[in-house]
C-alpha cells in the first residue's frame, strides 16, 4: 500500500496486528501513544527495582544540569509539564530532600549532595541501558529519520505555515462545503 509522493493516504483504523505493507495508513497518534506508554512503562520498572521514580530522575538532572543551581520553584515551574499532575515535582523535591540526595543552600538553592550525584550517575547508565534495549535492530539512521518525521508532524499539527500545515478549518472547508453543495 504505498503512497506516491504528494498523494495523501487513506486514514485506516488503529490495528495493532497491522502488517509490514500497511503501516502507512495507520494513524501516528495511536503509534506515538503506544510507543510512550511501553517505553515509559520499560523505564519505570527499571527504576522501580533500584527504587528510584522516573521523575526523581528528572529532578536530579536538572538541579545538575543548569548554569547556576535552580531555586525549588523554578525546578516546579521547569517540570511539572512532564509530571502526572501539578504537585508531583514539588512532591519528588521533598523525596530527594529527605534522601538527603539534595540540599538547599542559604539562598534557597537546591544542589545534589555526593550521594545525589552517585545516584544521578547511576540512574544515567540505567537509562543508558534501557534505551539500549528499546534501540535494539533500530540504526541511528532509522532512529534519526523517525524523530524528523515526528518533528514534522507536530510542527504541521501546529499550523506553523509550512506546506501541508493545514488547520483543521482548512481542511474540513472543502468537505463541507461539498456537503452544502449535495444538499441543494
Amino acid at each position: 500500500m504505498e503512497s506516491p509522493i504528494g498523494t495523501p493516504t487513506d486514514q485506516a483504523p488503529a490495528d495493532p496486528a497491522a502488517t509490514d505493507d500497511m503501516p502507512a495508513t495507520q494513524p501516528v497518534g495511536y503509534w506515538c501513544g503506544l510507543t510512550q506508554a511501553a517505553v515509559t512503562r520499560h523505564l519505570r520498572d527499571a527504576m522501580a527495582r533500584v527504587d528510584v521514580t522516573q521523575p526523581q530522575y528528572w529532578v536530579l538532572n536538572r538541579v545538575n544540569g543548569g548554569p547556576a543551581a535552580p531555586s525549588r520553584e523554578e525546578v516546579v515551574a521547569q517540570l511539572t509539564h512532564l509530571a502526572d499532575g501539578p504537585h508531583e515535582i514539588a512532591r519528588v523535591v521533598d523525596q530527594l530532600l529527605h534522601r538527603e540526595w539534595l540540599r538547599i543552600d542559604a539562598e534557597q538553592r537546591l544542589h545534589l549532595t555526593d550521594a545525589g550525584e552517585a545516584a544521578r550517575v547511576r540512574l544515567r547508565e540505567l537509562a543508558t541501558e534501557v534505551r539500549a534495549v528499546v534501540h535494539q535492530g533500530i540504526s541511528d539512521e532509522e532512529y534519526v529519520a523517525a524523530l524528523k518525521v515526528l518533528r514534522r508532524m507536530v510542527a504541521n499539527a501546529e499550523g506553523d505555515g509550512a506546506p501541508g500545515s493545514a488547520t483543521p478549518e482548512q481542511v474540513l472547508r472543502p468537505a463541507r462545503q461539498a456537503g452544502r453543495t449535495r444538499s441543494r
